[in-house]
């Protein structure tokens, strides 16, 4: 099979990730007999200092062109006394508008080789296991209307959703419960917000189409409390966009670190593939950043893109064998522990999908 990816390195660590990223697709197009074509292009801040824009035409173009988009990171504190809509982030919002991406997947799993990288006692987060389903097309991201007022003494945000936006992200919720535990638990803030009140609604008219899922709402502010006390007992979790973005940073932690989480962004002819960090500018170049939940999110992209179980899996499986065998990097080190660079940690990966994963851990 033949592989076209556009692939965006962007800002900070985005290219340092990225190339490990490479690195593993590469091992695997090799071990499964795949032909992988890759199209490098400029976003984010870079793209804005070569182009005049995040999100320069020839790279919107490449994604559209592409069966898949893989993207490493955005952001720069540079951009800060840059027009909203010329910041890096915006090229994001951007992107996932034009790709038509309306569902964000992130999965957040614990590895047994890492429970001691969690700031909770090992009982507490001892499988957890979660996928949280992100809408990523609406609410307070994308309503107007939005800006500076009153000569810069006030602002506006809105929030918005349309029932039609809520039903799509709810079937994908509950569509991956089936494939799960089958239970969705809906997270909102309707004691306060009528688009909350019109979310619960309908999650409950497409909960009636699922007999064989089980069906619970929460508000958010116990939810994020919730993921803390006991977050083995969430399975899927499906919120809004917002919502989404907060929790799953707090789950990340939960986990041992926001360099595990992976994200899959869906729903549009092809897909974006994403940690869910930042740039980390503050690190760039240090040669210190996790790169595994970018080596995931391409895991992520051979799964629904291409439906290659077997090669997802491998991924996953060479990334749970490094880890198993005490490589880490900097941001899972306790202390005094000895760690490795972003290039080592990629090339340990690849190395554990060229071997399979019995190799790995033979050689750990």
């Amino acid at each position: 099979m033949r592989w076209r990816l556009a692939v965006l390195p962007g800002d900070g660590v985005g290219p340092e990730v990225s190339e490990a990223a490479l690195q593993v697709l590469r091992e695997t197009a090799a071990r499964f007999d795949h032909e992988f074509i890759v199209d490098l292009e400029d976003v984010g801040w870079s793209a804005f200092e070569k182009h005049g824009t995040p999100l320069p035409q020839d790279t919107l173009a490449a994604c559209q062109e592409a069966d898949a988009v893989l993207l490493g990171a955005v952001g720069d504190p540079r951009s800060e006394g840059v027009a909203i809509e010329l910041r890096p982030e915006a090229a994001l919002l951007t992107l996932r508008q034009e790709m038509g991406c309306f569902a964000n997947l992130r999965p957040v799993k614990l590895s047994p080789a890492l429970a001691s990288a969690s700031p909770l006692r090992p009982e507490i987060v001892e499988g957890t296991d979660i996928l949280i389903v992100r809408e990523l097309a609406g609410g307070l991201y994308y309503g107007e209307p939005r800006g500076p007022r009153e000569d810069g003494r006030a602002a506006v945000d809105t929030m918005t959703y349309h029932r039609d936006e809520v039903v799509r992200i709810a079937r994908v919720a509950f569509e991956a419960a089936r494939d799960r535990r089958k239970s969705v638990l809906s997270i909102d803030k309707a004691n306060v917000l009528y688009c909350s009140r019109l979310w619960r609604e309908v999650v409950d008219e497409i909960a009636e189409q699922y007999a064989d899922v089980t069906c619970d709402h929460m508000l958010v502010d116990r939810a994020a409390m919730e993921l803390v006390l006991n977050p083995s007992h969430f399975d899927v979790i499906l919120t809004a966009n917002l919502f989404g973005d907060v929790l799953s940073d707090e789950a990340a932690a939960v986990v041992g670190s926001i360099g595990l989480l992976a994200s899959a962004s869906v729903g549009g002819e092809r897909g974006i593939f994403e940690p869910i960090h930042g740039s980390a500018p503050d690190i760039a170049g240090a040669g210190v950043a996790n790169p595994l939940a970018m080596i995931l999110s391409a895991a992520m992209l051979l799964r629904h893109t291409y439906q290659l179980e077997d090669e997802a899996v491998a991924i996953e499986r060479a990334v749970e064998s490094v880890l198993t065998s005490g490589l880490r990097t900097a941001d899972l080190a306790r202390q005094g522990e000895a760690t490795v660079t972003t290039a080592q940690m990629g090339a340990a990966v690849a190395e554990a999908v060229s071997e399979g994963t019995e190799g790995a851990q033979r050689n750990a």
